[in-house]
Order: structure tokens, then C-alpha cells, then sequence
């Protein structure tokens, strides 16, 4: 008569229990690390209708300034580009005369569909707001003397403000563990905020050095 295995009715042991814990674990973050790529990546195919209505809800939303809110609707909600895209295309605008987000909208309508895209892309992201400020100027001519109006502005001013801090941070995210592109960003802080050099010369002095040191890097 052939002898059964006998089930293994041992108790599990803590480092069992610690072990399976762990591979769920692991499971559970790779597939939301997936996930969370899958969901930044950006969109491959932007219409006309996109980049229209896209910019022109940027100009009316953006009170104090656009560039605040540009990144999180280009790259958080449209996901049209990566944060280091973002990045290196804004700085890219700052180099460039006129307004950076002015420069930013041709260049993303420029990517996406070419110089129907640019134009799309920048009407309507001028567009609204001109037809705002018009009908405001024509308010504020009639009611500027008012103390009420003068702190409604004070207070708006205090909101740009934090915005752009806001964008300052997000903008800086992408340049962690780039020691030598943190060291230009500050070199740029404190010659420009510091030392008050004119921003054309600041540029002409850092735009060759980080160049240089990106071309470096990629080798």
C-alpha cells in the first residue's frame, strides 16, 4: 500500500506572510507606475478645433498673466507635452522676442498642424481676452477714483504674484538630479534678480553656456 502525501497543514510563518505582503505590494505599485505613464503621455494628434478652443480657455482663464496657468493646461489637463518638453520649449520662447506666451502658442500650433495651427492656436488665444480688456478699459476709465476698484486690483496683483511662484516650482521639478541645468537657473536668479542685468545679455551669456552643457550631457 503506497503512502499519500499528507497535506502541509504547518501554520504560515511571519516571513511567508511578509513575503506574499511584499510581491502584492510590488504588484500593486508596478501597475500603478503604469498606470501613471500611461496617463502623462502626451496626446499624439491635436486638431485645429483643439488648439483653438484650448487657447482661447487659456486667455480667459488666465487673469495676472497666462504663463501661470499654460503649463498645467497644456501639460496637466490637455497633456499635449511632457513637463521636459514644457520646459525646454518655454525657454526656448524666452529667447525669442514678444511675449513667451505668445511665442509658446505658435510654437506648439507649429508642432502639431503646421502654420494653420499657429495661427489657430493664436487667435484664439488673443482673441477673447483683447474683446475683455476693451470692454474693461472702457469701465475702468469711468471708475478708476474708486477705492473699492483700486483694492480689487491690489488684490489681483497679489494673485499674479503667487501664481508665477507657482509656475516658478512646477517649472523646476523637471531639473532635479541635473545638477549643471540647477546651476544655470540660479546663475540666471541671481544675475537678473540680483545683480539687475539686462535680461537680452543674461541670455546671450547663459543660452551658449547651457547649450553646451546639455550637448555634454547627452554624450
Amino acid at each position: 500500500m503506497s503512502d499519500k502525501p499528507k497535506p502541509d497543514d504547518r501554520p504560515a510563518s511571519a516571513q511567508d506572510i511578509a513575503r506574499e505582503s511584499g510581491d502584492v505590494a510590488g504588484d500593486a505599485a508596478a501597475h500603478d507606475d503604469a498606470a501613471h505613464h500611461v496617463e502623462r503621455r502626451p496626446i499624439a494628434h491635436v486638431s485645429l478645433r483643439d488648439l483653438f478652443f484650448g487657447f482661447l480657455g487659456l486667455g480667459l482663464m488666465a487673469f495676472g498673466g497666462a504663463m501661470p496657468l499654460a503649463r498645467r493646461t497644456i501639460v496637466e489637463q490637455r497633456r499635449w507635452l511632457t513637463p521636459e518638453e514644457f520646459t525646454e520649449l518655454l525657454g526656448l520662447c524666452q529667447f525669442l522676442p514678444g511675449g513667451n506666451v505668445i511665442n509658446l502658442s505658435v510654437a506648439i500650433g507649429m508642432r502639431f498642424r503646421g502654420v494653420a495651427g499657429s495661427l489657430a492656436a493664436i487667435l484664439g488665444l488673443i482673441g477673447g481676452p483683447t474683446a475683455i480688456v476693451i470692454v474693461l478699459g472702457v469701465i475702468y476709465e469711468r471708475t478708476q477714483g474708486d477705492p473699492r476698484v483700486q483694492h480689487l486690483f491690489a488684490g489681483l496683483a497679489a494673485a499674479a504674484a503667487g501664481l508665477l511662484v507657482a509656475m516658478a516650482v512646477k517649472l523646476a521639478l523637471p531639473l532635479r538630479g541635473k545638477p549643471a541645468a540647477i546651476g544655470i537657473a540660479v546663475l540666471g536668479l541671481v544675475a537678473i534678480a540680483g545683480l539687475r542685468v539686462p535680461l537680452p545679455l543674461a541670455m546671450l551669456v547663459l543660452t551658449p553656456l547651457s547649450i553646451v552643457i546639455a550637448v555634454r550631457s547627452a554624450r
